[in-house]
């Protein structure tokens, strides 16, 4: 079972008077008859909890979907699911590496150990991914059109809610270890690693931007690992 917690050791940055605690999470591990069984993957990580994405550091975009991931990790990855309800839905990319952030966009960011650079996972609501690695922005390494294929998916999207007119959507997500192209892994077992979790639509009719871990910049920028939370593989 993921559990959360604020690790109250300052990231050092501070913003009105506040200082960003950095998110712990613990990841279990689940046995899979297949790695690539994303049916399986689906209904297992809706018995595992659900971890908020509920942060909207910047005031000019305070629209806040409903946000929330589950994750594990099992020998051969990373399986994550991603539960979404905002007002509008949009996926117009569909090719590897398209901006799909300006789509219905989830974003897992992450750092293995101490490295400085780190890979960014991008999903559209309908699963086309953009995937790059590097040390910030500029300069980022994109991954191939084999390697993104290499990455399971399951999209399913709901019908809009009466209530609040909002529409759900989930995500679930197979990542192989060999898709982290830049690193020998074999395991994560008793691994800790830096990451944030994002959820975005920059060409949406409300743009946002929502953040697991906080973020303390005058714009928004998910490029900031000095912002990124601890993840621990159990």
């Amino acid at each position: 079972m993921i559990s959360s917690k604020e690790n109250w050791q300052s990231l050092r940055k501070k913003k009105k008077g506040r200082i960003a605690k950095m998110k712990t999470l613990s990841v279990p591990f689940i046995h899979m008859d297949g790695f690539n069984n994303v049916d399986e993957i689906f209904a297992k990580l809706d018995h595992i909890h659900q971890e908020r994405i509920n942060i909207t550091p910047w005031e000019a975009f305070p629209y806040k979907p409903e946000l929330a991931f589950s994750m594990a990790y099992g020998q051969e990855g990373i399986f994550l699911k991603f539960y979404v309800e905002e007002k509008h839905v949009k996926a117009i990319y569909s090719e590897p590496n398209d901006p799909v952030y300006k789509d219905s966009c989830v974003e897992f960011f992450v750092s293995l150990g101490d490295d400085k650079e780190y890979y960014n996972f991008e999903f559209n609501c309908a699963g086309t991914c953009l995937l790059g690695f590097g040390a910030g922005r500029a300069n980022r390494m994109k991954a191939t059109d084999e390697v993104i294929k290499s990455i399971a998916f399951r999209s399913s999207i709901k019908p809009a809610n009466s209530k609040n007119s909002s529409i759900g959507w989930e995500l679930t997500l197979a990542i192989p270890f060999s898709a982290f192209q830049y690193h020998q892994l074999e395991s994560l077992k008793g691994k800790t690693c830096r990451a944030n979790f994002y959820k975005c639509g920059d060409d949406l009719p409300e743009p946002h931007f929502v953040v697991w871990n906080e973020i303390q910049t005058p714009e928004p920028d998910y490029h900031r690992p000095e912002f990124f939370g601890s993840v621990t593989f159990n």
